[in-house]
């Protein structure tokens, strides 16, 4: 067995009292919104987006709330949460549904919610519904690669069982998930941090206790190392496959060529994601049931690359070309 890095990141970067904190995964959605917003400004002043620069921060403001949070909320809410834990687990308590700390948000709901959000926000603007898509395509990865980084400070979304990389890392979470083999170990890892960094009064022993145990005792790294099992950073592998590596497909694509017909660089988008989506599954922990033998995640994708296609071949036969800012 290899000796892998025993994660123990905190995913509170700022501490500022009481239960007000700020951190990296509410910090990646809005450096996400920022880098859009600088991007699709660059874009729209370089005449290779539908809409002009000044309706750039509008757009952006108006994508966060409706398409990201709110789709991305109702996604999780339906596609993992209502199949796992059934309605009644919303209808004892409906408040959950906007508790994003409860599960967190689904990037297929964020990303179907974002293609309806845009339809009718080019009907209003009178531009092209798939040139809209095309710039919002272009820049989205760059939320995407935040998010997936922000699951990876977390420890969350953890991959499998990995026994030859030697990037291979030991997750702490996963000794609260009974799905794992490291849930038999949880009352061991605790007794281990009680040795080093006994309970406070009125204190309850937590993973995240535990992670703060890790980094403040480097010397406990070596009891969760037998304790937990070598896995796949699978964060990072959506992190580039669905953030860096799409992105720089699509930015080559646009800046190379300006005059693509509205809706190839929207239906790239949909199949370059879903196929990274798919491929990064395969060595990512499942985090909800399965459906047949696919996750739900790869699921989901197959509708999104038959989606792609759609785009695709409408952007090749009847797509406007982009011209013009608004045009």
């Amino acid at each position: 067995m290899i000796t892998a890095y025993v994660h123990d990141w905190n995913p509170i970067l700022l501490e500022l009292g009481g239960p007000v904190a700020i951190r990296w995964y509410g910090l990646a959605y809005l450096i996400s919104f920022m880098l859009g917003f600088l991007l699709l400004r660059h874009l729209a002043r370089k005449d290779l987006w539908v809409l002009p620069d000044k309706d750039v921060s509008d757009f952006i403001a108006l994508a966060a709330m409706l398409g990201v949070f709110l789709g991305g909320r109702l996604g999780y809410v339906l596609f993992y949460m209502i199949p796992d834990k059934g309605i009644s687990y919303i209808l004892n308590d409906p408040l959950t549904i906007i508790r994003v700390w409860d599960g967190g948000m689904a990037s297929h709901g964020g990303i179907f919610a974002l293609v309806i959000f845009t339809f009718f926000y080019a009907r209003k603007k009178g531009v092209s519904w798939t040139g809209l898509g095309d710039g919002l395509c272009v820049v989205a990865p760059v939320g995407l690669f935040c998010v997936r980084m922000a699951n990876f400070i977390n420890g969350e979304l953890y991959g499998k069982v990995d026994q030859a990389s030697q990037w291979a890392m030991r997750f702490p979470n996963t000794l609260v998930d009974p799905s794992t083999p490291e849930f038999m170990n949880r009352d061991e890892a605790m007794r281990a941090v009680m040795n080093v960094a006994p309970l406070e009064p009125g204190q309850a022993y937590t993973i995240d206790y535990a992670k703060a145990a890790l980094r403040e005792h480097p010397a406990l790294h070596e009891s969760f190392e037998l304790l937990l099992m070598p896995r796949h950073p699978s964060q990072l592998y959506e992190a580039i496959l669905e953030g860096a590596l799409l992105f720089v497909i699509l930015w080559i694509m646009r800046v190379r060529f300006p005059k693509l017909g509205h809706g190839i660089l929207t239906g790239l988008f949909f199949i370059i994601y879903a196929v990274g989506r798919m491929t990064a599954e395969l060595f990512r922990e499942p985090d909800s049931s399965m459906i047949g033998f696919l996750t739900k995640g790869q699921f989901y994708s197959t509708f999104m690359i038959a989606l792609g296609v759609a785009f695709l071949i409408w952007g090749l036969t009847k797509g406007k070309r982009n011209t013009t800012a608004g045009g």
